[in-house]
């Protein structure tokens, strides 16, 4: 199809909701999106000016166009949602979830069996999940037959089938997990009441459970039936304690969905809670790949209906951390203040675990992605124009002004190459003026980058405030490469980091990944200069040690440190042995000159 007749196409859409569907030369999908008005959804791809050049590429491979009308948005979301399951377009996100959840069955039988299973069956039985975790199944189906015996075998409990006395009772009932209603030692009715209390519990209503608990104990206690009340008793807090260890919100809270994402330049992490009668009955994890550059808004909505969906969630309310549509059916809140507040929080507080747990996966099993995520997270983060690849940072190191050093370290993809590192001793400068030495050691180290026609670094680093900074970038102007190379200073007291031209210092989260970064090439340059100033001052003190002895100069006390190594060694030694290096005249001064100070 030519351009032309696809925007002919484009233009005779319908102004109603729907969903659309966008292919390429091969007749395959590689878009589906839904659309509140379809006309000027899909008009706006075809604009002359595209807002990413991710979404012009996705124009550039449209070369034909489906769409199907709906009777509202909602219904949209739902088909769009479908259709992207289905399909798996190129351009879509990414859901990275494909495994098969357990469920609890409650099974349509005369006394109905309750188990865990992985696979639905559609005959009317009643499923509750699916759980995400395969513990959260044991432990409730664990608590379950704690509170209430039932029959695990698989036999046909027709009246028939028990009057005729088919069947005999098993080792269950005789340790008491069963009440052997195969040979009609239990009602139907009394199976079914727990059966019923087994149902609340599963739609975590533990309210009417205890309530019903508390009503057959106090009935045990009035017909003296003391040990009876006492098996109630240890029943009751065996359902308080689980449910302390599920309840995290307020009991009033009934019935609410809660979703949050965290996002970065290439992935979202979403979590998803479902909360009733003051228990999270279910939390889930789900990660997103961007196609698109898409919003957290967009993505979360898509992750929302998603996850509605697949747990069959029926609340009308739903938490989330800013207002999206979702359609007439759910109600969204953005909790400001109180208990649902707490709750969201919550929820992004598990979603930002995720997102440290993946990354941390990513780290090892693919180094050259975490570089590239790292990389591009360092470049929003400090607003840069380019990848921060090559970073060099910058420190002074004197002590009142004595044997003035300076260093610059060199990281390469977020990581130090040491062998790139250089010292610099400041030759201009007399007495101690960081400002001033700063300003010279930036200028002789790009001067020479630029003499020797070597590369630019994409971001410089200053340890220091506004003051170094200023230095810096006099040294960049006379150079002519302000500009060209992004420069920040560091101030240590409270982590800022200031900009050119930018009074206002930026802060970034202390967990943050480029702080970390900027904090550990600062901390290198320090450390590098600091080794320089020491080793110099160390030395100036030997060398002043021997050079005060008549007779011995620069040359004779270089000459003495190559062969001993330090003065402690040069004290030690023999007069027989500084002989046989300086002659007999020089070592005599030396020897009575280093032990007469020893007396």
């Amino acid at each position: 199809m030519t351009k032309a007749a696809l925007k002919h196409q484009v233009a005779s859409l319908p102004n109603e909701p729907g969903v659309y569907q966008y292919y390429d030369k091969q007749g395959e999908i590689i878009y589906v999106g839904k659309a509140k008005d379809l006309k000027k959804r899909v008009s706006s791809y075809f604009r002359k000016r595209v807002d990413s050049r991710k979404t012009q590429n996705l124009v550039n491979a449209i070369d034909g166009l489906k769409h199907i009308v709906v009777p509202t948005e909602s219904d949209a979301l739902i088909l769009e949602n479908t259709l992207i399951k289905e399909h798996q377009p190129k351009y879509n996100i990414l859901l990275r979830d494909d495994k098969t959840y357990p469920w609890i069955c409650i099974k349509k039988e005369r006394f109905p069996r309750v188990f865990a299973t992985r696979k639905v069956v559609h005959d009317g039985s009643e499923y509750f999940g699916p759980f995400t975790n395969a513990k959260t199944v044991r432990v409730l189906l664990d608590l379950i037959n704690e509170l209430y015996p039932l029959r695990t075998c698989h036999y046909d409990l027709t009246p028939e089938n028990i009057a005729s006395e088919k069947y005999k009772a098993c080792l269950e009932y005789h340790i008491g997990n069963c009440l052997a209603p195969c040979v009609g030692k239990q009602t139907t009715t009394h199976y079914n009441e727990s059966i019923g209390h087994i149902q609340n519990i599963l739609q975590g209503k533990f309210k009417k459970v205890n309530e019903a608990f508390s009503r057959e104990m106090s009935a045990a206690v009035e017909t003296l039936q003391f040990e009876h009340a006492q098996a109630v008793k240890l029943k009751m807090e065996a359902l308080q304690d689980y449910q302390a260890k599920s309840s995290v919100v307020s009991p009033k809270i009934n019935s609410v969905d809660v979703c949050t994402i965290v996002s970065d330049e290439t992935s979202a992490f979403v979590n998803f809670l479902q909360v009733s009668y003051g228990s999270i009955v279910r939390f889930h994890n789900m990660t997103f790949k961007k196609k698109l550059d898409e919003t957290d808004a967009e993505l979360l909505r898509v992750a929302a209906v998603e996850l509605r969906r697949r747990f069959s969630s029926t609340s009308k309310e739903i938490l989330l951390p800013f207002d999206i549509d979702l359609g007439g059916d759910v109600y969204v809140t953005v909790p400001k203040i109180g208990e649902k507040k707490q709750l969201l929080n919550l929820s992004l507080r598990n979603a930002k675990q995720n997102r440290i747990e993946q990354l941390k996966q990513i780290k090892i099993t693919d180094p050259e992605q975490h570089t590239q995520r790292l990389m591009a997270q360092m470049q929003q983060d400090l607003r840069l124009s380019d990848l921060p690849i090559h970073i060099e940072g910058f420190d002074n190191s004197n002590i009142q002004g004595s044997n003035p050093v300076a260093a610059c370290v060199v990281f390469r993809n977020g990581k130090p190459s040491k062998k790139e590192y250089r010292h610099y001793g400041i030759k201009t400068v007399v007495g101690s003026d960081d400002f001033a030495s700063m300003e010279e050691v930036v200028y002789r180290r790009y001067k020479r980058l630029l003499s020797e026609g070597a590369s630019l670094p994409q971001l410089v680093v200053i340890d220091g405030g506004k003051g170094q900074l200023n230095a810096a970038l006099k040294s960049f102007d006379v150079l002519g490469i302000r500009g060209k190379v992004a420069v920040l200073g560091i101030a240590k007291r409270l982590e800022e980091l200031y900009f050119p031209n930018d009074p206002i210092p930026l802060y970034l989260d202390k967990r943050s990944e480029t702080l970390r970064i900027v904090q550990q090439l600062r901390n290198e340059a320090h450390r590098f200069g600091v080794r320089l100033h020491r080793k110099k001052r160390s030395k100036g003190a030997i060398s002043s040690t021997l050079e005060n002895i008549p007779g011995v100069g620069t040359k004779t006390a270089t000459e003495l440190l190559k062969k001993f190594k330090s003065v402690k060694r040069i004290k030690v030694a023999s007069l027989d042995e500084l002989t046989q290096i300086l002659g007999p005249v020089k070592a005599k001064s030396i020897y009575n000159n280093l032990h007469h100070e020893d007396s």
